[in-house]
């Protein structure tokens, strides 16, 4: 929120000497931050005055541009001849070049004269231009950074308050610079400071002077008028329509309206829009108006049908949702209500008759339709925060009385449908206030604090009614009058204190498992990003997905940060994938990066419903927003690219390998107290027999190895690049609790080693397997230390060698107990693949 401090100035008596730095200070420490502080026009210096047009002689140049050869009175006044002259009477040279041509004879200009400095050091001098000696420059807005406007040069009114205007004034004086501009940061929550109404208001509040409320008046109810007017929608409570005709189409906007509104933030358009734009960012009240001649019928506020259409005034024929709200005629939809209206009732440069139009629309009803839509404007963005409903009427007539006066119109008859609403009722302790903002607070401080933010307090003994005025929506709770206590009185009022320390039972298996895990991660080399939770298909294609991949369970985005990430990820891949290329894009090639997260998969279900906040939903929308949520397992993934260990001089580089990926579950593994188990599997984006499943218990969980060709070129990946993606959720699932950690031996270990000859299509992780279930309890770990095929094994046959570790606890083992477990264990790889002892 733009607030200009001469608007500011114009709504409550600031005491003399009062500066802007400490009106920005009060605001910061009782309402809004002011983030920063801009002057209008503050680089202008040197002569810039008042110059009036004695003759303007248009000049066609080679270049086909016709420049205006002024001469200007700056003050000097004028000979016999009618020309200016110097002190001395002398004829004088005030000739100057300008390329506009939106004034005549007779105007009164601003002109800055040599040695003056405008916006951007442009130094203002003397000198020879398109065959004359300009001495000067007739000015634009634009030019001395009080605009945006650069199609013609400013023409000054003849008086101003009353006075009237004479060449060699001062310029800035009369247009109002500098001028001191503050750009507030207005949080949600506070929508009535979106208005210099309501910030003069606060400002009022808190340095104790008087505010009179120019929008203030009693609700007006129900009012027949000449325009029909019908609501069909109670989202809408009040809507108030005024006619105006006979508006002069070609009248201007006065000054100070097009300067208030530009430093507030907006362009001046013509004086049917400035006006409606003015007592917007006056009032708060957004206004809009319809050309009356276009407009047939009654008007209606009602929800859009479907297959509705709404060509709205940027041009764009937009298909309309059912929760859209919108203004209708007989002709069909001619507005969407607070957001935009239509373009079959715009108004033209020749409109003489309009309707203005004041309404109270929901808040919630305009925030989503202006999202739907993404046509965020100002009047949107102040319903969205709350309108004051008292407000539509006399902002309405605010905005009528303006076009009278400056543009010759005649009032109408205003036609009013709907009622305020009434304000909710609260009831607090009076010394809820203290206790929650841990200061001493009285009740009569309470009380006088409250009222004087024109909340109607009611004491009933230590229990205070309070009905908060119109424009605040935001005083709800108890908590919302606790916290308006806490701004007026002063955030550096409030000491920070930390909350005391509740006994607790510390981090839950979860957190500790996932910190484990994680830990174990990093510390054996990988590097943690984090990446946004967006994919779109280009990144499922990427990856070689098939079509009946679970992972193209996308969840939609209803409102995607871009059309290529359109989706919720179901994988932590593509992220990876990104970070990586992004990495490689600045030379760094070495890389292990990994990510934990959670991803989303679409169970199908119906759209979830939208329940009231106005009570507890049902058991029943609970079950049902419930189901139409999507699975959200938590992840762990990692990605490897070039060099594991870098080729130094005490040794050669390593690339990174498949093993590398598995490690990193291995790790996060063992930090829970879990051994991971491997088989081959067969998986996008993994090369087919380069890619390992992740076991637990039997489950799958995960799988790690070397990325395909193809991925890596769709992805932009180098080749043979390492991934791994396991479920983090089923790993810690599975970890043993903190009771359930299995008794130590503090027995000697007896070790045995076994050479098993099997098929050399088993697989070694069968064959441990097999070992396990035959060892028996004894059986400590079984590793495997060797593969051999040769001759000696003969062909199509490979030795694999194991070590056994063997342990009990509660005795020392004997050679014959080693024996035993050592041979049930080989018995049983025997019977399940034929395995012989290798001699």
């Amino acid at each position: 929120m733009r607030v200009p401090m001469s608007w500011l100035k114009a709504m409550i008596d600031l005491p003399e000497g009062t500066a802007t730095s400490d009106v920005a200070a009060l605001i910061t420490e009782h309402t809004a931050a002011v983030e920063r502080v801009e002057v209008v026009g503050g680089e202008v210096s040197g002569p810039v005055v008042v110059g009036r047009v004695v003759s303007a002689e248009p000049q066609p140049q080679k270049n086909g541009k016709t420049i205006m050869w002024c001469r200007v009175d700056v003050g000097a006044g004028l000979n016999a001849e009618g020309h200016p002259k110097n002190a001395d009477g002398a004829e004088a040279g005030r000739g100057i070049v300008c390329g506009a041509h939106n004034f005549g004879v007779g105007d009164l200009v601003v002109v800055a004269l040599p040695g003056a400095e405008l916006p951007g050091g442009f130094a203002i001098s003397a000198r020879k231009t398109y065959g004359h000696m300009s001495d000067g420059m007739i000015c634009a807005s634009d030019e001395l950074g009080t605009g945006v406007d650069h199609t013609g040069i400013i023409v000054l009114p003849e008086s101003l308050e009353g006075r009237p205007l004479e060449p060699g004034q001062d310029a800035r004086e009369i247009l109002g610079i500098p001028e001191d501009v503050l750009e507030i940061d207005v949080t949600p929550d506070i929508g009535y400071c979106m208005s210099i109404r309501g910030i003069a208001r606060e400002v009022a509040q808190v340095m104790g002077l008087h505010f009179s409320d120019p929008y203030r008046e009693p609700p007006v109810g129900p009012v027949e008028g000449p325009v029909e007017v019908r609501i069909d929608d109670p989202a809408c409570s009040q809507f108030v329509a005024l006619p105006v005709t006979g508006l002069d189409p070609h009248a201007t906007t006065p000054a100070y309206i097009a300067d208030r509104i530009t430093r507030a933030g907006m362009r001046p358009i013509n004086l049917a829009v400035d006006v409606t734009n003015y007592v917007m960012i006056e009032s708060g009240q957004p206004l809009h108006a319809y050309d009356q001649e276009k407009v047939s019928g009654t008007i209606v506020v009602r929800k859009a049908a479907d297959g509705e259409h709404l060509v709205t005034l940027d041009d764009t024929d937009r298909t309309l949702d059912p929760d859209d709200l919108l203004i209708t005629d007989d002709s069909g939809p001619i507005g969407l209500a607070g957001v935009m209206g239509g373009a079959a009732t715009e108004m033209t440069g020749e409109s003489t008759s309009i309707i203005l139009e004041g309404a109270h629309f929901e808040g919630t009803t305009v925030a989503r339709a202006y999202r739907r839509h993404r046509l965020g404007s100002e009047a949107s963005r102040r319903f969205e925060r709350g309108v004051d409903p008292i407000c539509a009427h006399s902002a309405v007539v605010r905005a009528a009385e303006l076009l009278k006066l400056h543009g010759g119109a005649t009032i109408g008859a205003p036609t009013i449908v709907g009622e305020v609403p009434a304000m909710p009722q609260c009831h607090i302790s009076s010394d809820l206030p203290g206790r929650i903002l841990g200061i001493p607070v009285t009740r009569e401080k309470v009380i006088e604090i409250l009222s004087a933010s024109r909340v109607d307090v009611t004491a009933l003994g230590d229990t205070l009614s309070l009905v908060p005025p119109t424009w605040r929506p935001d005083l709800v709770d108890p908590y919302d009058y606790v916290e308006e206590i806490g701004r007026k009185l002063g955030f550096d009022q409030i000491e920070p204190a930390e909350p005391p320390v509740t006994a607790g039972t510390g981090l839950t298996e979860a957190q500790r498992g996932r910190r484990a895990a994680l830990g174990a991660v990093a510390g054996a080399g990988f590097v943690e990003v984090i990446s946004l939770p967006f994919i779109g298909d280009a990144d499922l294609d990427a990856m070689g997905l098939p079509d009946d991949d679970d992972r193209r369970r996308t969840v939609a985005l209803a409102n995607p940060l871009d059309d290529t990430h359109g989706y919720l990820r179901t994988s932590l891949l593509p992220g990876l994938f990104q970070a990586v290329t992004r990495n490689l894009s600045r030379s760094q090639d070495d890389l292990a990066l990994f990510e934990c997260g959670t991803v989303f998969l679409s169970t199908g279900s119906a759209r979830a419903p939208r329940p009231s906040v106005e009570h507890r939903p049902s058991d029943e929308d609970l079950d049902a927003i419930s189901a139409a949520l999507p699975d959200q397992p938590r992840m762990l993934a990692g990605v490897l690219t070039g060099n594991w260990r870098p080729q130094r001089w005490d040794g050669p580089g390593r690339h990174v390998e498949w093993t590398h990926a598995v490690m990193l579950a291995t790790e996060a593994a063992a930090a829970v107290g879990l051994r991971l188990e491997r088989r081959p599997e067969h998986r996008a984006p993994w090369h087919p027999g380069r890619c390992a499943g992740l076991l637990v218990d039997g489950r799958l969980i995960g799988y790690a190895g070397e990325l395909h060709p193809q991925v890596c070129r769709a992805a932009g990946l180098p080749a043979r690049s390492c991934a791994v993606e396991l479920d983090l959720d089923a790993l810690l699932a599975a970890a043993p609790r903190t009771g359930e950690i299995p008794q130590l031996s503090t027995f000697p270990v007896a070790k045995e080693d076994v050479a098993l000859v099997v098929d050399e299509s088993v697989p070694a992780q069968a064959v441990r397997q097999a070992l396990v279930a035959g060892g028996g309890p004894l059986l400590e770990s079984v590793e495997l230390f060797d593969v051999y095929t040769g001759s000696q094994v003969g062909e199509g046959r490979k030795s694999l060698a194991f070590n056994l570790r063997l342990r009990a606890l509660d005795r020392t083992l004997t050679d014959a107990d080693a024996a035993g477990a050592r041979d049930a264990a080989v018995a049983e790889a025997a019977r399940q693949f034929g395995a012989e002892l290798r001699s």
